[in-house]
């Protein structure tokens, strides 16, 4: 084959933005390039996703045919890689979500790292000191009650509690210091009795 000046080979290769706006006026030839070129990437982090090559690949291919579909809603066509990119963490996270694997394990070590927290004994025991502890709040002065119950049962902030008493933040950290201290102290008598 003899080449002159006046044939010319070009190979023509489109932009992400002209393909992108291609497959949105229904160019589904312009959408198998933009796979084509994507695939391997979305692959690959579809894969640090979901840390399973099999889920990685029909990921991929989830995230291709939700890009199709919704290709019209891409306004910036430029921005179609980092588009694909949200859609597959989305996709990914809605997948690791949904399909929670079970896993087997035998009776002796199940017993052996479950905790019974809920046991009748063990909510009784609960009630019974959560009442001595609102006992101890009673006995103390107003200011440590006020300061504790602010805190720990309003669960209020430094700040919050700083404005409601009219005081610094340093000082209301103070007061729940020793507050703290009393209902310790308060506690112990109510034990030992």
């Amino acid at each position: 084959m003899n080449f002159t000046e006046n044939t010319i080979f070009t190979i023509q290769t489109r932009t992400v933005a002209e393909l992108v706006r291609a497959a949105q006026a229904g160019d589904r030839d312009a959408f198998g390039e933009l796979f084509e070129r994507y695939r391997g990437g979305i692959v690959a982090l579809a894969m640090r996703r979901v840390r399973n090559a099999d889920e990685a690949e029909e990921l991929a291919q989830d995230v291709f045919i939700q890009a199709m579909q919704k290709i019209d809603q891409l306004r910036v066509p430029e921005a179609f890689g980092g588009w694909l990119r949200r859609i597959v963490h989305r996709m990914a996270i809605n997948r690791l979500t949904r399909t929670r694997t079970a896993l087997a394990c035998d009776p002796v070590t199940l017993e052996a790292t479950c905790l019974a927290a809920d046991t009748p004994d063990a909510l009784a025991q609960d009630r019974e000191q959560a009442a001595a502890v609102r006992d101890s709040i009673d006995r103390l002065g107003a200011l440590d009650q006020q300061t504790l119950k602010a805190f720990y049962l309003q669960s209020k902030s430094l700040i919050e509690m700083s404005d409601e008493f009219d005081a610094p933040v340093g000082t209301i950290k103070r007061r729940l210091h020793v507050a703290r201290k009393r209902l310790a102290k308060e506690m112990d008598v109510m034990q030992a009795v």
